[in-house]
């Protein structure tokens, strides 16, 4: 069976208004973190910015592609995300081939494309100690936003 884990730090997250929508039926969820810098956007969502040599692939329009990349990641060696944690979710998903262009027409991902949101593969700490590759949705460049300097949304 194929699978995907999916970090996500905004609207995504239970209890917020696009988890519904997009994260049912997930085989399981944990508290995770990831290296980066979370911002608060006037539009009322957050934007994740990592840096470029945080990140191990860029998602393409392949999602079983994608999906495989991911699994051959987890076998491994994965830099533990130390110091900028961003707080989040970390959701395993049995799905991608239907998961994944859903989310990334939700993000805006758009692969080979500009986009209002890239999705990356990066190492993600989960609460129990282990490091996994995930893919999230970032944001390139600094985004017109308020630092959050304690890493999770919101406020």
């Amino acid at each position: 069976m194929t699978t995907v884990s999916l970090f996500v730090y905004g609207t995504l997250k239970r209890g917020q208004p696009n988890h519904e929508a997009f994260c049912r039926g997930y085989l399981g969820v944990e508290e995770a973190a990831v290296k980066g810098r979370l911002f608060a956007l006037p539009a009322g969502y957050p934007a994740l910015v990592v840096q470029e040599e945080d990140v191990l692939a860029t998602g393409t329009a392949d999602p079983l592609a994608d999906a495989a990349l991911q699994e051959r990641a987890k076998h491994r060696e994965l830099p533990e995300p130390r110091r900028s944690l961003v707080r989040g979710e970390l959701y395993y998903f049995r799905d991608p081939g239907i998961r994944l262009p859903a989310l990334d027409a939700f993000e805006g991902f758009r692969p080979g494309s500009e986009s209002l949101y890239l999705r990356v593969l990066v190492p993600a700490l989960t609460a129990t100690g282990k490091v996994v590759p995930a893919w999230t949705y970032t944001v390139p460049g600094k985004p017109a936003g308020t630092p959050l300097p304690g890493g999770v949304w919101p406020p």
